[in-house]
């Protein structure tokens, strides 16, 4: 008997492994035979074909003709039931080439892992990416949304034809992610040659422009005349990684700041920090912030759809207005002098954070593949 196959579809493999190995399980699980469209390599038990197409992120490459059509050619050849597509540019390519399977039964599921247009985004994202979704429904038989922010403007101005869903999150693995004894927790400050009385702050996240990590260092620069010990963690790699690292010494905060580079164990980091942060510009949840919580950690973050999603403010974190240093650097400073505030927030963090675990995620896309395939 020939299996039905499902195609997973995004721009880097990096994405598939750090968001999608759950889904292939379940699929492979099912009896699918399961295949992988994405840049560079991509390695998992459950695939079995991994196509390697030169997917960009901008809008505006040429190189999109020619992914196009070769992703074209492998969804027509392989007669998929079911096309689940991520990643802005590789989800509008992935429902271009698909026009003429779905004629033939296929069936295309798009997740949005946050669009580019969202309210106080640019003018440019607004005029560039949403009149390409609101087209791009028309193309696409389901839309899955992690925020109600999005679900609310696509289901609204998108195809009436198309179903819309919101669920949890991708969701994250809850087994890595837990509150440390207080004993952990010491030792871990220990190993890491972290004072036992500092607090400590952690923000884990890609090195790029809308991660806003400048905001962050402005802010606890202003923590310098308040506060006398403390210490902010930065995990991650990416292209402004060098320049933040110079905006560090350019602002007499080496000793106060420490780079971690790309970590495969950052449960260990959060579970030695007093809080989370997030100066992000514009979020389509907030993965990091979840496995924050999840080990008991309150979050400080800045107010866009995906941070709202996760904190309730002063219950389980505090929100901050975009772009003030001030507001960020009060914040932390509350944080850091009431305890029994920060007590109460990390049991709620917890709390909140289990709605967002890979099994509640997991459980809603199932019920939507079933329905489609």
């Amino acid at each position: 008997m020939i299996k039905k196959k499902v195609l997973f579809v995004a721009s880097v493999a990096v994405h598939l492994h750090a968001f999608h190995r759950p889904y292939l399980e379940w699929f492979h699980d099912q009896g699918y035979e399961v295949h992988v469209a994405c840049r560079g390599g991509f390695s998992d038990s459950n695939v079995s074909k991994v196509w390697d197409i030169e997917f960009e992120r901008s809008p505006l490459s040429l190189t999109h003709i020619s992914s196009l059509f070769e992703l074209r050619e492998v969804i027509n050849e392989n007669n998929y039931s079911l096309i689940t597509c991520h990643t802005p540019m590789a989800s509008v390519l992935s429902r271009l080439a698909s026009v003429e399977s779905r004629k033939k039964g296929a069936r295309l599921i798009y997740t949005a892992h946050g669009f580019h247009f969202f309210k106080g985004g640019s003018k440019w994202s607004w005029l560039t990416y949403y009149p390409i979704e609101v087209m791009m429904s028309y193309l696409t038989d389901a839309i899955v949304c992690i925020n109600q922010e999005d679900l609310d403007i696509i289901s609204k101005k998108g195809s009436a034809s198309t179903d819309y869903y919101l669920i949890p999150g991708i969701g994250v693995d809850a087994s890595r992610f837990e509150p440390p004894s207080q004993k952990q927790k010491a030792s871990l400050k220990e190993s890491l040659d972290i004072d036992e009385d500092t607090f400590v702050m952690i923000y884990a996240a890609e090195f790029i422009e809308r991660k806003n990590h400048r905001l962050l260092i402005d802010a606890i620069k202003l923590l310098l005349n308040k506060m006398d010990n403390f210490i902010l963690l930065l995990a991650g790699r990416g292209v402004l990684l060098d320049e933040i690292k110079q905006y560090v010494v350019d602002n007499d905060l080496d000793k106060q700041v420490r780079f971690l580079g790309f970590v495969t164990n950052v449960e260990k980091y959060y579970q030695v920090s007093d809080v989370a942060m997030s100066s992000s510009r514009q979020e389509g949840l907030g993965i990091n912030l979840v496995e924050a919580m999840m080990c008991g950690v309150p979050v400080i973050a800045t107010i866009d759809r995906g941070h709202r999603t996760v904190i309730d403010h002063e219950e389980n974190g505090i929100l901050v207005p975009q772009n003030d240093p001030i507001a960020l650097s009060n914040a932390i400073y509350k944080m850091s002098e009431d305890q029994e505030f920060r007590r109460r927030m990390s049991v709620e963090a917890v709390k909140k954070a289990t709605k967002f675990e890979i099994k509640n995620s997991l459980k809603a896309m199932s019920k939507i593949y079933n329905k489609f395939l």
